[in-house]
């Protein structure tokens, strides 16, 4: 029959005439019955049914998801160059969610940003892979296990020479690897970091106007007794000997952060020694004592003192000395511990104290989290001329602790808090030894430390004042950086994926060009719309297995219907090789043109007889051929 009749007959030299018998692989196409020729022709132009193209088969989509690709793998390539020559990209030293940890986030959103272009390409990867069977079968002759059978494997690809399968699904195959190395790029590493700013001084060197008001002196004061109760260690801008001018600490900046501020800075020393001999206790009467103490320098201090009030007893009075002033609150003072022993023996201590000062330019370091000085060093002399080292005080502190008498209640008050604070501070210190009172007052030097220590951190000598100073700021910064070995795998996988996924769909495109789909492909309406009347359905059965249906089409070639887009079986014979046929088929064959066409008209009658003899059987014959389901 002509070939644009019936395209299911065998018509090529030396077909087997034996029909195709359940269970075995058939040799020839007279044991199914086609009518693709019932089908109308589409129209060629007008109403044409529009050509399905998927989404991701649009030029845009198919080209430029492997270019995104591309551009990601030398993006991080040139982040990773980068990242090694700054050491990193720095991280915010607080999380902005409290929630999870830095090194979760830095794990779980690069494996975020490459799912969806590892997604993108497995969905272009299935895309190809669901269209190749019938880009085999619209070059004909194409093999049921390359085309109506589920071929679509790597290696089965690899098998039937599809290259771009096979390649497709190995860079779909990488993909899976994104998220794993995307997750180990990023190294989470601390580092210490210099950066150079402003900070605003607060306090200027210079007499506190409110002096008077005895408040800063009442503040220090109650800040030694809750340091010694509390074990507190220096108040803030106080270095043991050292004090520095007030500035506002800087922010956010970073873990273990320390500052560098070139300042002013009071270096204030207590001066406190022993007395040359053991004080006497002078029992006048029951309520009257006097404490008598010798210097260093050679002057006797007498205290007055009520033995009956405790048996423990503290205080500071004024002392003697060359240096001594009129103005009590600038002169020497001497503090004064008093106890009876278990046996009922008097027992007291004195030290001398004859505080002073120097004024210098310092570079002062703080810790930027305690808010506490961690060292003072001096840069140069202050020469500048001002009420500290000028009158009133002429470069004399004030003892801190004597105070002449004041009319107002509220000034007095804090002036006697303060003159028993600061010695009582002392003798708390001393009780809170784990040896004891007693162990204090044996030891040489037992109050001289507790003094000389809890005297000094009393300054005054800061009035309020702003400016502008160049600080520098050390601190641990958290740094994120490329880890070499997952950051070169991931680019490296992107850019190959991108570079040879522009060919892959180039190519595939240009295979698809020739192939005219008008319904999804892979859905059961669509496979049943394609093969209704091509007639090799009547070969199979519903409960075939997948072993059963590949011995059935076994023998089978599949192509696609010029006309009508239809899939169309022939059956396949070994002389249709070229290599079997003979010189008169090859040439045919080279020449583009079928055997039907050079077929006598004789042949073609007897082959007419022969389908239309199979369409309509005789009624004698018609018992033997019905099938388990007819009626």
């Amino acid at each position: 029959m002509p070939a644009t009749t019936s395209i299911f007959s065998s018509t090529r030299v030396g077909s087997p005439p034996t029909p195709f018998s359940y269970g075995e692989a058939p040799t020839s196409s007279k044991a199914f019955r086609e009518s693709t020729h019932l089908i109308p022709t589409p129209p060629a132009q007008n109403n044409r049914p529009q050509k399905y193209e998927p989404i991701l088969f649009w030029l845009p989509v198919a080209i430029g998801t492997p270019l995104l690709m591309l551009g990601l793998g030398v993006a991080l390539e040139v982040a990773i160059e980068i990242s090694s020559k700054n050491g990193g990209f720095a991280v915010p030293s607080r999380n902005v969610f409290s929630l999870v940890s830095t090194q979760f986030l830095l794990a779980f959103f690069p494996g975020i940003f490459v799912l969806p272009v590892g997604y993108l390409w497995r969905s272009l990867d299935w895309m190809l892979r669901l269209y190749q069977p019938y880009i085999a079968m619209s070059r004909g002759n194409a093999r049921a296990e390359e085309s109506v059978l589920p071929f679509r494997s790597m290696f089965r690809a690899l098998h039937y020479n599809h290259r771009v399968i096979f390649w497709s699904c190995l860079l779909a195959t990488s993909t899976y690897l994104y998220q794993s190395l995307a997750g180990s790029i990023f190294q989470l590493q601390t580092r210490n970091k210099i950066d150079y700013a402003q900070a605003q001084s607060i306090r200027s060197l210079g007499l506190d106007p409110d002096v008077a008001q005895l408040n800063a002196f009442a503040a220090a004061a109650g800040f030694v007794q809750a340091a010694v109760f509390n074990d507190l260690g220096d108040p803030p801008f106080i270095k043991g000997g050292w004090s520095a001018a007030q500035f506002v600490f800087p922010t956010n900046t970073g873990l273990n952060g320390s500052m560098t501020v070139n300042t002013t800075g009071i270096l204030s020393n207590s001066n406190c020694s022993n007395p040359t001999a053991p004080p006497l206790v002078n029992t006048v009467n029951l309520t009257s004592g006097v404490i008598s103490s010798r210097s260093i320098d050679g002057c006797t201090a007498n205290v007055t003192f009520d033995p009956s009030v405790s048996d423990q007893q503290y205080g500071v009075a004024v002392g003697c000395g060359p240096n001594a002033s009129s103005n009590v609150t600038l002169a020497p003072v001497v503090f004064w511990f008093f106890q009876n022993q278990t046996d009922g023996t008097p027992e007291v201590r004195t030290i001398f104290c004859e505080p002073s000062m120097e004024l210098f330019y310092v570079s002062a370091a703080a810790d930027l989290t305690s808010g506490q000085l961690t060292g003072v060093n001096i840069t140069n002399n202050y020469t500048s001329a001002n009420n500290v080292s000028g009158p009133p005080t002429n470069g004399l502190p004030f003892n801190a602790v004597i105070f002449e008498n004041n009319t107002n209640p509220f000034i007095q008050a804090r002036a006697t808090a303060t003159h028993v604070g600061v010695p009582g501070a002392i003798f708390r210190a001393a009780l809170q030894n784990p040896n004891g009172l007693q162990s204090i007052f044996d030891l040489p030097n037992g109050f001289l430390d507790l003094t000389s220590t809890i005297y000094s951190k009393n300054h005054w000598f800061f009035d309020y004042g702003s400016s502008m100073l160049f600080i520098d700021v050390r601190c641990l910064s958290f740094n994120s950086l490329r880890s070499p070995l997952p950051g070169h795998a991931l680019a490296f996988l992107l850019f190959a994926s991108g570079f040879l996924g522009v060919f892959l769909h180039l190519i595939s495109r240009r295979q698809r060009r020739a192939l005219y789909l008008t319904a999804p492909p892979g859905t059961a309406a669509a496979a049943l719309a394609l093969t209704a009347r091509s007639g090799f359905g009547e070969l199979l059965l519903p409960y075939d297995d997948f072993a059963t249906l590949e011995k059935k089409l076994d023998g089978l070639r599949f192509r696609l219907d010029k006309r009508t887009g239809a899939i169309l079986a022939d059956a396949y014979d070994s002389a249709d090789d070229a290599s079997f046929r003979g010189p008169d088929d090859a040439r045919m064959s080279l020449l583009g043109n079928r055997r039907e066409a050079h077929m006598s008209s004789t042949q073609l009658a007897q082959e007419m007889a022969l389908e239309v003899a199979e369409a309509n059987p005789a009624s004698w014959k018609r018992e033997s051929l019905k099938t388990p389901y007819d009626k």
